[in-house]
């Protein structure tokens, strides 16, 4: 079966802890929760505080997609607010070793976002120290975009090179991710699906779910 985090970005904000529930119900594996902040990227969502408030009506794992400008300045905070897994782009921080050290420090799991045009070398040397890569299919900052063809080439190195160091790494792909895409992309390399408007914006949400699940 296919592995599956909902991106909460999609979902309506007037009724989150609804539409969280059906994704659960329909067999999330994580929920996806993209913090952007309007600098790195053009868009702004939520922080620490909703994330905290929405940690009270689920128990699904919290996967926390930092797109931020110097996140290594609210690591605490997010894992305060109950994130389980945080992510941060490699080109949002100067010194990546040292913000993966400090998010791993907190017993939560780590991971790295690469944008389209930047290059797997870019975390070679950080490969022994994380717990998942987040290949970007879309230029970050909002969602409903199409998926870029030529990131399938992307995620299949990251697969030989992951399998032939024998790590243990999560390969996460994020934008344009559809059910009529997706069992591609998983055969592509990928291990766990972000799936935004394709999920939330179904007619039944619990259903498309599970249909992603089934893959």
């Amino acid at each position: 079966m296919a592995k599956i985090a909902p991106s909460l970005l999609s979902a309506d904000f007037a009724n989150l802890k609804e539409d969280i529930e059906k994704v659960e119900n329909g067999g999330a594996d994580y929920l996806h929760l993209d913090v952007m902040d309007g600098i790195y990227v053009p868009n702004i969502t939520f922080g620490p505080p909703v994330i905290k408030s929405l940690r009270k009506v689920t128990k699904l794992p919290f996967d926390v997609h930092l797109m931020i400008d110097r996140p290594e300045r609210y690591i605490k905070d997010f894992v305060d607010a109950g994130a389980d897994l945080i992510t941060v782009h490699e080109e949002a921080t100067i010194h990546l070793h040292r913000t993966i050290q400090e998010i791993k420090s907190y017993g939560v799991m780590a991971g790295v976002s690469l944008n389209p045009a930047t290059p797997l070398e870019n975390i070679e040397y950080i490969l022994d120290d994380i717990d998942l890569v987040l290949i970007m299919t879309v230029n970050p900052g909002f969602g409903g975009q199409s998926f870029i063809e030529a990131m399938k080439d992307k995620i299949r190195k990251l697969r030989q090179i992951i399998d032939n160091k024998g790590l243990d790494i999560i390969i996460q792909v994020d934008g344009g991710v559809k059910l009529g895409n997706a069992r591609e992309i998983l055969d592509c390399g990928a291990d766990l699906l972000v799936a935004g408007s394709d999920i939330f914006g179904a007619e039944d949400v619990e259903k498309r779910t599970k249909e992603f699940k089934e893959l």
